[in-house]
């Protein structure tokens, strides 16, 4: 570039000193923003969790402890066993494979006492399944005092189908 072609002047070094701040003041809004923007979905590593429970029922409350220690960010929403009831059953829970409580994770419905390990195979695989279920009160299951009596069947709700088991603790 020759030395012909290049403007110089009052308006242009005007022009340039405008650039470098803008350029500045976008570089540090850029940082700001980088430093409030929330984190992406694929490196968060929360899941958000709803649980609907009788607030007189002092396993769920392990049951939300055992969640949280595990990264899960639990909401919590009180209601009746009837109401836990039918909402198990709209979300498609069988009654007789229905838990004491019932929580929506990620589009899934995880009912009763399920293992974390179970809850997290089922974001992993993102399964096409309306979600997952334990069974019950068993002892021994997270949230629950006693010792385990035998083995712990969380059983894989289909959108179409029967249930099946989909993991064993």
């Amino acid at each position: 570039m020759t030395a012909s072609k290049i403007s110089i002047g009052p308006n242009a070094i005007a022009r340039s000193a405008l650039s470098r701040r803008a350029l500045l003041a976008l570089l540090g809004g850029g940082a700001a923003v980088a430093l409030v923007a929330p984190p992406s979905r694929a490196a968060d590593t929360t899941k958000q969790v709803t649980l609907y429970r009788d607030p007189g029922c002092g396993c769920c409350e392990n049951y939300i402890g055992y969640l949280r220690q595990n990264g899960f960010d639990v909401t919590v929403k009180s209601a009746s066993p009837d109401a836990i009831s039918a909402m198990s059953r709209k979300a498609g829970i069988p009654s007789d494979l229905a838990g004491c409580h019932t929580a929506f994770v990620d589009g899934y419905v995880v009912d009763g006492l399920v293992p974390v390990a179970a809850i997290q195979k089922l974001l992993k695989d993102r399964a096409s399944l309306k979600g997952i279920t334990l069974a019950g009160m068993p002892p021994g299951a997270p949230g629950m005092m006693g010792a385990k009596q035998g083995k712990l069947t969380v059983f894989a709700i289909p959108k179409h189908g029967k249930p099946a088991a989909f993991m064993t603790f």
